[in-house]
C-alpha cells in the first residue's frame, strides 16, 4: 500500500512544481522579464531534489524568497527609480542561512540571487554592466553565508551586514582599480554608499521580517531557540517550582548533551534547548518520579509494576499534551518521545518477572515505550545524555574510572538494542559521545576532598577569649596581671 501513496505524493509535488514554473513564465512575459528565469528556478528545483532529495516545500519556500527578491528589485529600480546597488540582495541569503543553517543551500541561494537580480537590472544602470552587478552581489552574497553562520545575537547580525557592505565596495575597487575612479568624490557617492547602505539595510531587513518566515515556514532560528531557554518560560518556570529535581535532571543533561553536540558538529543550542523539555510531562505527577522524592519514600515500593509502568509512560504523553497546549514547536516536542524511543523499562520488567509465577505472560513489549527511535542525531544525544546522567548520579562512588565503565556500558546497551539505529550517528561520532559525557560528567560529579575536624573545638568554642575575661587583665596586688591559665 506504500507505493502507490508515495507515486501519488511525487506525482502532485510534480504537478505543483510544474504549475508554479508555469505561472512563473506567464509573469515574466507580463511584465518583461527575461523568460530564461523560469528556466533557472527550474534548474535549482532540479538541483536540490538530485543533490539533497528535498520535498516540494522547500523549492516554494525558496520560490517564495525569490520572488520577493524579484519584487523587491522590480519596485527599487522601476518604481522608485533608485540605484540598483540599493536592492538587499544579500538580506535574502541571509534568511537562508538563519532559516535552514545549511551552508549548501546558501552557496546555491547566494549564486542563484545574484543572477537573478542582475539580469532584472537594465544594462549600463548606473553606470554599471549586469555582469558587474551579478560580481558584486555575489561578493557581498558569499560574505553572508559565511560571516551570519550560527548567529545568535543582534550584534551578529548587524556585523554580518556591515561586512557584507564592506566586500562589495572591495569587489567594485576591484573592478575599477583606476586611482582617479575611487578617489573621486561623485563616485563615493554614487557607487561606495549605496552599498555600505545596502549591508545595513539588509541587517535591519532580516531583524525585521526573520519571525515572520520562522511562522511561515515553521522552523527554529537560534534566535527562537534563545527565547525559548529563558528559565521565564511558562513551562520552564513551571517545572522549576513544581519538579525542582527534574529541572535540576535536564540542566545537567542539557549541558552534558550540548558539549557532545559540539563535538560532532551537531545543532548545539537545538540539543540543549530540547533537554530543557524532554521530561516536561514529569510536571503533572512529579512525586512519582526518583529526583523528585525529597521526603516519604519512594512510592512504587508499594505500587504494583504494572501500574508503575503506566505512570511513567504517562510522563511521555503528558509532556506531548503540555507542547500541544504552549504551542511548542514540533522540533522541540520531538524530544520528548524520542529521549526514551523504544527502550525497555528495565527496572520494572525485572521487578514483574520477579513477582509473576508465569513469566511467560509478563510481555516485554507492554514495559517498552511507545517510541519512536530518535529521527536525528540532536534527539539521540539527548536520549544517551538522559540515561548516562541518571546512572551516574545513582554510582555510589562517582570516580572517573565508574563513571566511563558506567557511560559505555549505557551506550553500548543502547546500540545494541537498536535505539540509535534510525539517527544516522556513525560509530566515530558515538565514540566522540562517549568520550564527551566522561570528562563532562567526571567534572560535574567529581569526588572532593573531606576536610578534618578541629581539635577540641567544642572546649575552644566554650573558653572565652583571653581579651574577653574580666580577671585575665586585671593586676593582683603586686602590680602583675594574672595568668590566664593559672
Amino acid at each position: 500500500m506504500k507505493l502507490p501513496i508515495k507515486t501519488n505524493i511525487s506525482y502532485a509535488a510534480a504537478g505543483m512544481t510544474v504549475l508554479v514554473i508555469f505561472f512563473l513564465t506567464i509573469f515574466c512575459q507580463w511584465v518583461n522579464f527575461s523568460l530564461i528565469i523560469p528556466l533557472l528556478l527550474l534548474l535549482v528545483g532540479l538541483h536540490l531534489f538530485f543533490i539533497k532529495r528535498a520535498s516540494v516545500r522547500l523549492f516554494l519556500q525558496l520560490g517564495l524568497l525569490l520572488a520577493l527578491l524579484m519584487e523587491a528589485t522590480y519596485a527599487t529600480v522601476y518604481q522608485m527609480g533608485a540605484s540598483p546597488l540599493y536592492v538587499p540582495v544579500a538580506s535574502l541569503v541571509m534568511l537562508t542561512m538563519l532559516l535552514f543553517n545549511d551552508l549548501h543551500l546558501g552557496f546555491l541561494m547566494a549564486v542563484v540571487s545574484s543572477i537573478l537580480a542582475s539580469l532584472l537590472i537594465s544594462p549600463q544602470a548606473a553606470g554599471l554592466s549586469q555582469i558587474d552587478c551579478l560580481l558584486i552581489f555575489l561578493a557581498g552574497n558569499l560574505t553572508a553565508v559565511y560571516t551570519i553562520r550560527d548567529a545568535r545575537t543582534r550584534g551578529h547580525l548587524i556585523g554580518s551586514g556591515f561586512y557584507v557592505g564592506i566586500m562589495m565596495v572591495v569587489a567594485i575597487i576591484l573592478l575599477h582599480p583606476e586611482i582617479p575612479f575611487f578617489m573621486s568624490k561623485e563616485n563615493v557617492l554614487v557607487f561606495v554608499r549605496p552599498l555600505i547602505l545596502n549591508g545595513v539595510i539588509c541587517s535591519f531587513f532580516v531583524l525585521a521580517t526573520l519571525k515572520i518566515f520562522e511562522f511561515l515556514f515553521g522552523v527554529l532560528t537560534n534566535f527562537s531557540l534563545l527565547e525559548l531557554s529563558d528559565f521565564n518560560q511558562p513551562l520552564l518556570k513551571r517545572m522549576i517550582l513544581e519538579a525542582p529535581g527534574t529541572y535540576q535532571h535536564s540542566l545537567v543533561v542539557g549541558n552534558v548533551a550540548e558539549a557532545a553536540a559540539d563535538a560532532i558538529g551537531a545543532n548545539s543550542l537545538l540539543t540543549r534547548v530540547g533537554a530543557y523539555y524532554h521530561d516536561i510531562g514529569k510536571m503533572e505527577k512529579p512525586e512519582y518520579f526518583t529526583e523528585n522524592q525529597l521526603i516519604g519514600g519512594n512510592k512504587h515500593d508499594r505500587m504494583e509494576p504494572s501500574m508503575s509502568r503506566l505512570v511513567i509512560l504517562n510522563h511521555v504523553k503528558e509532556g506531548l499534551a503540555l507542547a500541544k497546549k504552549n504551542k511548542l514547536n514540533p522540533m522541540i516536542a520531538d524530544f520528548i518521545p524520542q529521549h526514551h524511543g523504544t527502550s525497555l523499562m528495565h527496572y520494572f520488567y525485572q521487578k514483574a518477572l520477579e513477582d509473576s509465577e508465569d513469566e511467560k505472560g509478563v510481555k516485554e513489549e507492554n514495559y517498552r515505550y511507545p517510541g519512536p527511535k530518535p529521527q536525528r542525531p540532536e534527539t539521540a544525544i539527548v536520549l544517551l545524555a538522559d540515561s548516562v546522567e541518571a546512572a551516574t548520579r545513582s554510582l555510589d562512588e562517582a570516580s572517573p574510572i565508574k563513571i566511563e565503565e558506567t557511560v559505555r556500558k549505557i551506550i553500548n546497551n543502547k546500540f545494541i538494542d537498536g535505539q540509535l539505529d534510525e539517527c544516522n550517528l556513525t560509530l566515530k561520532e558515538i565514540e566522540l559521545i562517549a568520550s564527551t559525557f566522561t570528562r563532562i560528567l567526571g567534572a560535574t560529579y567529581h569526588g572532593r576532598v573531606k576536610y578534618p575536624e578541629k581539635k577540641n573545638e567544642s572546649d575552644n568554642r566554650n573558653q572565652k577569649p583571653a581579651e574577653d575575661n574580666p580577671d585575665s587583665s586585671r593586676p593582683d596586688q603586686n602590680g602583675r596581671k594574672k595568668n590566664p591559665k593559672a
